[in-house]
């Protein structure tokens, strides 16, 4: 990570300005696909500093709980889960903002989605300022589907193309590695992008390159929810789905950074674990024949693989 020479080029407002129309547009699409449901908006101040406006749809025909959330918040010194990695912004004060989304569908053939975009400035009295985005966004099905993975890779990739021809590649596989559950020995999902502590361009360079990853996400996941959500479902997957749903769950709350970051730091409770799906289950170790649907989630879906690539599926996976 390389220190940044001056705040004020540090475009603060234009990031914050871009965040929130993000937020409001977001909202507006998923409501207009919901087609009566509309998001609760709960604004909020942080006695620290700062703030944010959560939104959250719940109890949805099409979404059973969804998440739009903004926050911009202020700290005097950063929480052990920001300087484990960088023990030389230890005693920096903080200035954090970003928009973090997460959608639960109520349909089982619908996949999860969650997407995240930030930036972070740590400021120090007898250093320069430092300043990185972070963000991306993946993607977690319950029930695989090879036309829908492939879609949102190539939207992914279409966005970090004008970025250089290795971004996609470097950001994907970050993504697999992160979203890991070490304890269960398999990925979240089928990944997508992920990245943090980008400040290897400049700050308007990377900027835009956190806008058009932004921008990218409802390409990238709509038209799947679209597909998908006329899709008729029974109670064993419904079933399946909430067993799974377990898994993102013990994922965010032992190993995301973003939610140790929010609980460590005193951020607002409510709005950190708008990320956990409504309704979950846990089953003594489950297991599924080999060959069917469920099998066939982590036995293809979820192993790690090029979705740019011609259609490599065994036919039961089609």
């Amino acid at each position: 990570m390389t220190p940044q020479s001056k705040l004020s080029e540090i475009d603060v407002t234009g990031v914050r300005e871009f965040l929130t129309t993000y937020q409001r547009t977001l909202v507006a699409q998923l409501e207009e696909m919901e087609q009566g449901e509309r998001f609760l908006e709960d604004c909020w101040d942080r006695e620290e500093g700062g703030g944010g406006i959560t939104r959250v749809l719940e109890g949805g025909s099409l979404f059973e709980k969804a998440g739009v959330n903004f926050s911009h918040v202020f700290g005097a010194g950063l929480p052990k889960a920001a300087t484990v990695a960088r023990p030389e912004l230890a005693g920096c004060s903080y200035e954090a903002m970003g928009v973090s989304v997460v959608i639960h569908p109520r349909n089982p053939l619908v996949p999860t989605s969650h997407a995240n975009i930030r930036l972070f400035v740590a400021r120090h009295e007898e250093r320069q300022p430092v300043w990185w985005f972070g963000g991306g966004y993946d993607l977690t099905p319950y029930y695989g589907n090879e036309d829908d993975c492939r879609h949102w890779h190539r939207t992914a990739a279409a966005a970090c193309a004008p970025f250089g021809d290795t971004v996609y590649a470097r950001f994907k596989q970050w993504c697999d590695d992160y979203f890991y559950l070490p304890h269960r020995g398999e990925p979240r999902g089928i990944g997508g992008l992920f990245f943090d502590d980008l400040n290897e361009w400049d700050f308007a360079r990377s900027f835009a390159f956190l806008r058009a990853v932004a921008e990218s996400y409802p390409r990238a996941y709509l038209p799947i929810v679209q597909a998908r959500q006329a899709q008729p479902w029974t109670e064993a997957q419904r079933a399946f789905q909430e067993y799974r749903r377990g898994r993102y769950a013990e994922f965010n709350l032992v190993h995301d950074r973003g939610t140790l970051f929010g609980l460590q730091s005193g951020g607002r409770t409510e709005s950190i674990l708008m990320s956990l799906p409504p309704v979950v289950r846990w089953e003594y170790a489950r297991s599924f024949p080999t060959g069917t649907p469920e099998a066939l989630l982590t036995e293809y879906y979820l192993q790690p693989r090029d979705w740019l690539q011609a259609d490599t599926a065994p036919d039961a996976a089609k």
